[in-house]
């Protein structure tokens, strides 16, 4: 009798902990920040968006795409717009704390890809290489979670942002 009532207890527990745990969830969102670049003086806007799915808690997969930087140079007596774009995938650690808190970190590929305009000519250029980041995340809801992250897109560039996502 003994072993059939701790049987059960222990059904209910992993049960009750089985339910407890977050599913599978995808999730959506938008970010805004600043980027610093190596050579310019000002730091420069950012924004952009993002897809995930977390497989649990603990772990997730993120695609992102993210306007890096948009700001003027002169070139042989000539000004020059750039823009540089983010593309980027990656893997985000979290480590749940408490009060909805949380700390996680990122690990991924990225794609910059420069454009360079001057009157009527333009040029591109693209780089590719490791992202990694670290940041602290807040969830106001089960499905609505803000966080604050620095970014190392490049070895001469750094982006901090602030981001909301939804969880759907």
């Amino acid at each position: 009798m003994f072993k059939q009532i701790a049987f059960a207890a222990t059904f209910a527990l992993l049960a009750a902990s089985a339910f407890a745990a977050d599913r599978p969830a995808f999730y959506a969102g938008a970010d805004v920040g600043s980027t610093k670049l190596e050579g310019i003086a000002d730091r420069q806007s950012s924004f952009g968006g993002f897809v995930g799915y977390a497989f649990n808690q603990n772990i997730a997969v993120e695609a992102g795409y993210r306007r890096l930087a948009d700001f003027d140079v002169t070139a042989g007596g000539r000004p020059v717009g750039v823009t540089l774009d983010q593309s980027a995938v990656s893997v985000v650690g979290t480590l749940p704390l408490n009060s909805g808190f949380s700390l996680f970190s990122r690990l991924g590929y990225n794609r910059i890809d420069a454009k360079g305009t001057s009157g009527y000519s333009s040029a591109t250029d693209s780089t590719s290489g490791v992202l990694y980041g670290i940041g602290v995340g807040y969830s106001f809801t089960p499905a609505i979670t803000a966080r604050l992250e620095a970014q190392k897109p490049s070895s001469d560039s750094s982006n901090i942002g602030a981001s909301v996502s939804l969880k759907f």
